[in-house]
């Protein structure tokens, strides 16, 4: 007999089934719908936490970590590609999406949270087995046990080309943008590498909620009264919830009497609104209301003068949400499915007309991360007509003397001065209102005519606004 023949035989290991974890069961489920069904994840996700805090699967801190898992991965998702690509042995367009979704989790628990190395590869571990099945986890912890040798410092050294060889693409990998929005927006903004890298790194920074009191049914006392909320830094009626919070456990935005609404949007309608006006005030439009955040604020300031909103939405379910939004307002309004580049109403017919046009949502990058990755540069050719025929017919529907806020989310200058400079040339009747006076304390709001608000500087997302008269 051999002498390994006589060697007793160790037993096999007994099989382990893998474990759920809730909270990045969740975080997965969540990516996989963005990727998938290109939904977003402001919207997939509260139903998710709200159905894992029923199933009794969360509490406040599991729910944390779960969005932070959700929305750092796609905030740093071209950063961590790179990385990811630096240590597979294939292209990126060949590893399934939903383990590029795992590996991706994982590698934001390593580089972009303060979870131990050992508890992120072996969770992200366990997370493949369950999701994806024992033989693709090995890949999962074979890649991830090569991204822990370096922090994330280390590894944009590596991945990024040089700054001084190719700025743009340096940016674009060190801070997670495409490299076409990183010229636009560094086009738009201007100056040398410092504001646009702290613009960059605002857009990839958690944002407040902000809140807004509806004047006439809420007030700011009312909601400084909730836990960590804080004044807000320029509107009159904002709120943050500095550390957070679910606006949905406050009373007032349950009842509809304040909303959630982005301090720049809260500007943009403000302005509109203290604009001044040769003769009277008694009519307003606002010509792409939904989902109705400043048709809200505007229906609640024109109550408080006697005038009325007419806000109008193409689209029949953001129209249904805009109602909600103005259900209860003290004063007249009117909802319509209207489409604006084909007004139901007369020419002439408005004191006040807000028309924030549809865009490449471009200044919204910190609340919807995955924008970014879906948008492309002819993108731009699609809106460019529709933005110009709607700000054609604004000012068709003003009175002479009225004022027309044009307004987008977006701070690209295709989408911004170009769209105004190009309409206000065949439009002999206007003139440029300076809009900076209109918004009282903001600081950093250029040359003007117009106001182009950054995140960076201000706090909010990158609001444009032009003001317009119509003059004849």
């Amino acid at each position: 007999m051999s002498e390994q023949s006589r060697r007793p035989h160790k037993p096999a290991k007994p099989y382990r089934r893998p474990q759920k974890d809730p909270v990045r069961m969740l975080a997965f489920e969540a990516l996989r719908a963005v990727d998938e069904r290109d939904a977003y994840a402001n919207l997939v996700l509260p139903p998710l936490l709200r159905k894992a805090r029923e199933k009794g699967d969360f509490d406040s801190r599991d729910a944390a970590l779960a969005t932070e898992l959700v929305y750092g991965t796609l905030r740093r998702q071209g950063t961590y590609d790179a990385v990811i690509a630096a240590c597979v042995d294939r292209p990126l367009r060949e590893v399934d999406p939903p383990v590029l979704d795992v590996l991706s989790l994982g590698v934001h628990q390593l580089l972009g949270t303060r979870i131990p190395t050992h508890a992120a590869v072996s969770a992200s571990v366990e997370l493949a087995r369950v999701v994806l099945g024992d033989g693709r986890a090995k890949f999962v912890n074979a890649v991830l046990r090569k991204v822990a040798q370096d922090d994330l410092q280390g590894w944009t050294e590596k991945v990024a080309p040089p700054y001084d060889e190719d700025p743009e693409d340096h940016l674009a990998v060190v801070h997670s943008h495409p490299r076409w929005v990183v010229s636009a927006l560094w086009d738009s903004l201007g100056g040398g590498r410092a504001g646009i890298e702290e613009l960059l790194t605002a857009d990839n920074e958690r944002p407040e909620v902000t809140l807004v009191a509806r004047p006439g049914r809420s007030g700011t006392e009312e909601l400084l009264r909730e836990e960590s909320a804080v004044p807000g830094r320029w509107s009159p009626y904002a709120v943050r919830l500095a550390e957070g919070g679910e606006p949905a456990a406050v009373e007032a935005v349950r009842e509809g009497r304040a909303g959630v609404q982005d301090e720049g949007s809260q500007l943009v309608a403000l302005a509109l609104a203290n604009a001044p006006l040769d003769g009277p005030d008694e009519k307003w439009l606002d010509g792409c209301a939904g989902p109705g955040g400043k048709a809200a604020l505007l229906a609640a300031l024109a109550a408080e003068r006697g005038a009325a909103l007419l806000a109008a939405e193409k689209q029949p379910h953001r129209a249904g949400l805009v109602a909600k939004a103005l259900h209860g307002n003290p004063g007249p309004y009117q909802v319509v499915t209207a489409d604006g580049t084909r007004p139901p109403w007369l020419p002439g017919s408005f004191d006040r007309v807000l028309m924030d046009v549809p865009c490449t949502g471009l200044g919204a990058l910190r609340r919807r991360p995955e924008a970014r990755w879906r948008r492309r540069p002819e993108d731009l050719d699609n809106f460019a007509p529709l933005q110009r025929t709607l700000l054609r017919t604004a000012i068709d529907s003003v009175r002479v003397g009225g004022v027309v806020g044009y307004a987008t989310c977006s701070p690209h200058l295709a989408e911004t001065r170009a769209v105004v400079s190009d309409v206000l040339k065949q439009r002999p009747d206007t003139e440029l209102i300076d809009a900076r006076p209109l918004l009282p304390g903001v600081p950093d709001l250029g040359d003007g005519p117009d106001v182009q608000l950054w995140p960076h500087l201000h706090g909010t997302d990158a609001m444009y606004l032009a003001l317009i008269r119509r003059t004849g």
